[in-house]
């Protein structure tokens, strides 16, 4: 984004704008993918509704949200706290998504990829490359994304598209949450790269292998052991009007 939360945040209340749930599931899920949220971190719903200046009624649907893209852990009459997948789940997901995102990779380069999807998928590598490049993480993770929710997009197997869109969010939380504190960064020089060339070139079982490696490299760079944090909610949304 070409502006911080808070900018958005001070240009929205200028502009007249009220905050809603939206923009509360918004807030808090690049939080969590900031690690500014950490695994098992309280969300009161008082204490999101003083830092954000909304009603409980807002913040429950904000939380409703984000509990249905397994942002948080929602569970009758407890605090909802932010996602702490178990090393099982954890594995389990990451070996799901290779075998989804293979198979449309591979499907995708069978039927051979389109020019222009392949030019858009190029000019988010590019990007991702960039952000990298000048430090700019929240860009750099956007890019990346970008490239596989375009495959998911255009997958032939609508069924797998679907599933796919899925997993994407949920490892992109868990790498999240559980990457290793001292990685600035989980970008992998030339994983998308050497993915395009064999989408372009309608090699099905390099795209399938280029998908698997991507991913298991990813998943290689996690620190999956116990930890939960208290956080003070208002520090972490500091700047954040209320309407």
């Amino acid at each position: 984004m070409s502006q911080s939360w808070r900018e958005e945040v001070e240009a929205a209340v200028r502009g007249g704008e009220r905050v809603g749930d939206r923009h509360i599931v918004e807030q808090v899920r690049q939080a969590v993918l900031s690690q500014r949220l950490a695994p098992g971190t309280r969300l009161p719903e008082v204490a999101l509704g003083e830092v954000f200046g909304v009603s409980r009624s807002i913040v429950r649907r904000a939380l409703t949200r984000l509990a249905a893209d397994h942002v948080i852990d929602q569970r009758p009459n407890q605090v909802a706290r932010v996602r702490a997948p178990s090393v099982e789940e954890t594995r389990e997901t990451f070996s799901a998504r290779r075998l989804v995102e293979g198979e449309v990779a591979a499907l995708l380069a069978a039927r051979g990829l389109d020019p222009e999807l392949l030019a858009a998928l190029e000019s988010e590598a590019r990007a991702e490359v960039e952000a990298h490049g000048r430090g700019d993480e929240p860009a750099r993770i956007a890019h990346s994304l970008a490239i596989h929710h375009r495959l998911a997009a255009r997958s032939p197997n609508r069924v797998l598209g679907a599933m796919l869109t899925d997993l994407v969010l949920r490892t992109s939380i868990v790498i999240a949450l559980y990457k290793r504190p001292s990685l600035g960064s989980c970008y992998l020089e030339g994983d998308h790269f050497r993915l395009l060339e064999a989408l372009g070139r309608g090699d099905a079982g390099g795209a399938r292998d280029a998908i698997e490696a991507h991913l298991t490299s990813l998943e290689a760079l996690l620190d999956l052991g116990p930890r939960e944090e208290q956080a003070d909610l208002h520090s972490i949304f500091a700047g954040v009007a209320k309407s």
